[in-house]
């Protein structure tokens, strides 16, 4: 499909104007206007139930062998209660497949609490299942129970698992087996015989058997300590010892008391756990011990069998992030590992979980961002690099199947532009002879496939379209409909579909000559005669974009204030994601200078258009935006007349190891930079117009970052105002709560923005 551009600013005198704009590539003229009941978004309705998306299915998958589709669906009266549907892929019957009510319900623990919160998995009923590879069985775990569902009687039974509450289980390869961590422990059960196995004795206290620590599950994307090998004659797990790192007793604060929960958290600069990987085998419970070498200040962010069930794999990396081995080791001779790939960066290496060893070929498929922008590259098992698949000023995003049968790697990415995710097919054997796109419609595409054949799921979306399901052949060709949403005169958005505003979108020229790409919100009755206060919405961090064609749960507020008379800005500024090392890497050992710039330059933007009120603009950030929020309005206050951050670092130095250590290395060699990336040393430039929220149960961005803060401007005698949620994490989660939030949010706005004080 031939690329089309939109323009960012029509009607502007561009010989007026300060910055550089530049038009944006999207894939299509204009995405389809909205079309519905015109009325008014209030903020008690934005996530209240039903959902406003409508029917957005989640835990999406196909059966192994690709003839059911299977998902949870939130009832229509309650959007946060999940029970488990099918869909028969050659009737296209669908049918309820599992009732959360018959399962167990109840407290979950601790552990599990922390889990959910670092997978980002909220609600009730059946939050996750798991399909054995014959497609004729399901396990699904609940309330720290199990359930293992046969798929050709229909009946479900409840595992005798023992005491303990049951956490990360999942089946084993074949089906024969199911595993699941209890107490610190692994455990293992035949379903032929029933009979339990405890593989790992020695969990408690400090010591954790196949479980991941803190920061594998935060800042790596590792939620597992274990892995089976895949003719499950082993498996391999990783032993953790959490004693060197600092105990907290950390307050979390709820509406009827204060808990103190005591948490090993590892400070930048501070210890990190001691690590060990093992294998254990199935038939006598012995467990190896594999040679990891001298240093010990390690991570391991990955470990996978080769199909082989012989050898295994893991990367290895360094503290400093700057390197990253792939390692395998023969687990029956238990010899020293041998490194494969080598990658190093003066920076930092990110992680993704593209490693593929191929089946039917000595070869395996590894994702490198080596020439600025990450590609796939195709090596023998002794670690020689056989053949580049993907090159170009672009980003692959994952692999999402390899068709050994075929020769084809199917994998999503923007090949056609960052704004955009869309699924591609290239060839193993001949990548020369190019990179075809399956995907059409623009906007995300978020391919699921099955294991058995390239028949995928595409889970899409776009500004204009709630998330679609449909089902799609090998060649991209659409067979049917899964979950086609649309806005029609039934669905929960329909009343307030007509007064949606589409963004425009535009790019300025940051100080570097990189393209910064933003979008451009205007009211539903904007009068171009007319002068309108702006809020700069802003992220700003690493691994996360905002100005994408994608649908979002978030925009729901930005839609409330453009029917509120607001003007919304957001600008992708150098260190975010989907742009390549050059554009990422900026920031490396100077967070909050780069990006602030970035977000000046898009104020210096606005601020040439006639219908912006130059001295009405506000910003407003969660998490990284909440530091991005400070630093910007501290560091620029006649940029900002306000400013809204929601649970910000206020200090790296009170944030974990792997992530703030990869993008400003270790506080003792970079003390200068600590400094001046905290929001501490500008706090005296601050003049007016703050609020500050933060959950007073955040165990990611401590509340400690909020309350230094307060005491700092306390000191200072500045003005401020501040909430703070009892009970709350760090996702802010809860009707109640997002409703209070937000009509916060926009009663502060109101007072800063649209008065004359």
């Amino acid at each position: 499909m031939k690329q089309k551009w939109i323009s960012p600013a029509l009607g502007l005198l561009m010989a007026s104007m300060s910055v550089q704009l530049k038009a944006v590539p999207l894939l299509t003229d204009t995405l389809p206007l909205p079309q519905g009941d015109k009325t008014r978004l209030a903020i008690e309705r934005m996530h209240a139930s039903p959902a406003l998306a409508g029917s957005s299915p989640r835990g999406l998958k196909l059966s192994p062998d690709g003839k059911l589709v299977t998902f949870l669906a939130a009832r229509e009266d309650n959007q946060h209660f999940y029970d488990l549907w099918q869909i028969d892929v050659a009737s296209g019957k669908r049918s309820r497949l599992l009732n959360a009510d018959k399962l167990a319900s109840g407290e979950l623990s601790d552990e599990e609490k922390a889990r959910r919160e670092r997978q980002r998995i909220y609600g009730q009923g059946i939050m996750e299942y798991f399909w054995a590879a014959d497609s004729q069985a399901l396990l699904i775990p609940a309330s720290g129970k199990l359930y293992h569902h046969d798929m050709t009687t229909g009946k479900t039974r409840l595992l005798e698992t023992g005491e303990g509450f049951a956490t990360d289980a999942r089946l084993s390869p074949k089906g024969h087996f199911v595993s699941w961590v209890a107490d610190q422990n692994l455990y293992v059960m035949e379903l032929a015989s029933d009979k339990v196995t405890q593989l790992t004795k020695d969990g408690g206290g400090p010591i954790k058997n196949a479980m991941a620590e803190f920061v594998a599950q935060e800042e790596m994307g590792r939620m597992t300590g274990y892995w089976w090998a895949p003719d499950e004659s082993a498996i391999a797990f990783t032993r953790i010892d959490e004693s060197p790192v600092e105990l907290v007793t950390r307050n979390e604060i709820y509406a009827d008391g204060i808990k103190l929960t005591e948490q090993r958290y590892p400070y930048a600069g501070e210890n990190n756990v001691l690590i060990e990987l093992g294998t254990v085998q199935l038939k006598d419970g012995k467990t190896r011990w594999i040679k990891l070498g001298k240093e010990q200040d390690i991570y391991l962010p990955r470990v996978k069998w080769l199909p082989d069930s012989r050898h295994l794999s893991f990367q290895w990396q360094s503290r400093n992030q700057q390197a990253l081995d792939l390692r395998v080791v023969d687990t029956g001779s238990n010899d020293k590992p041998e490194t494969l790939i080598a990658e190093r960066s003066d920076a930092w290496l990110n992680l993704n979980d593209d490693l593929t060893f191929l089946k039917k070929q000595n070869a395996f498929i590894w994702a490198s961002e080596r020439n600025g922008f990450k590609h796939l590259y195709l090596y023998d098992l002794n670690g020689k690099l056989l053949k580049q698949l993907t090159d170009g000023d672009w980003s692959v995003d994952d692999i999402e199947y390899v068709d050994e049968d075929s020769g084809e790697v199917y994998f999503s990415g923007r090949k056609d532009t960052p704004l955009e995710r869309h699924i591609y097919r290239v060839s193993l054997s001949a990548p020369e002879k190019g990179i075809s796109r399956l995907s059409r419609r623009a906007g995300m595409h978020n391919p699921v496939f099955a294991k058995a054949s390239p028949v995928y799921l595409d889970y899409f979306s776009s500004l204009a379209q709630p998330p679609q399901i449909s089902l799609h052949a090998k060649t991209g060709e659409m067979r049917q409909w899964v979950e086609q949403n649309a806005v029609d005169g039934e669905h929960p958005l329909h009343t307030y579909f007509g007064l949606w505003q589409l963004p425009e979108f535009g790019a300025i020229k940051a100080k570097d000559g990189q393209d910064l790409y933003y979008r451009l919100h205007k009211p539903a009755d904007f009068d171009a005669g007319k002068q309108y206060p702006v809020v700069v919405r802003v992220y700003g961090g690493p691994h996360a974009q905002l100005v994408t064609n994608s649908w979002s749960e978030h925009d729901y507020f930005t839609q409330h204030l453009l029917q509120r008379g607001y003007l919304v800005f957001q600008l992708d500024n150098r260190g975010s994601a989907n742009r390549g090392t050059q554009f990422e890497q900026v920031i490396y050992r100077n967070m909050g200078d780069a990006e602030v710039e970035d977000q000046k330059a898009g104020v210096d933007y606005l601020r040439t258009l006639p219908y912006v009120m130059d001295d009405r603009i506000a910003i407003y950030g969660h998490s990284y935006g909440g530091y991005m929020a400070l630093m910007s309005q501290f560091k620029a206050p006649d940029y900002f007349r306000a400013a809204i951050s929601g649970a910000p670092v206020t200090d790296w130095a009170l944030y974990d190891t792997h992530y703030t250590e990869r993008y400003m290395g270790h506080p003792a060699d970079n003390k200068a930079g600590y400094q001046s990336a905290s929001v501490f040393p500008y706090v005296e430039n601050y003049q007016r117009g703050l609020l500050i929220y933060h959950g007073m149960a955040d165990d990611n961005v401590l509340f400690e970052n909020s309350t230094r803060l307060y005491k700092a401007l306390q000191d200072e005698g500045k003005l401020f105002e501040m909430i703070d949620y009892p009970g709350s994490k760090h996702s802010m989660r809860g009707e109640k709560v997002r409703t209070h939030l937000y009509r916060s949010l926009a009663d502060f706005l109101d007072r800063q923005l649209k008065t004359n004080n």
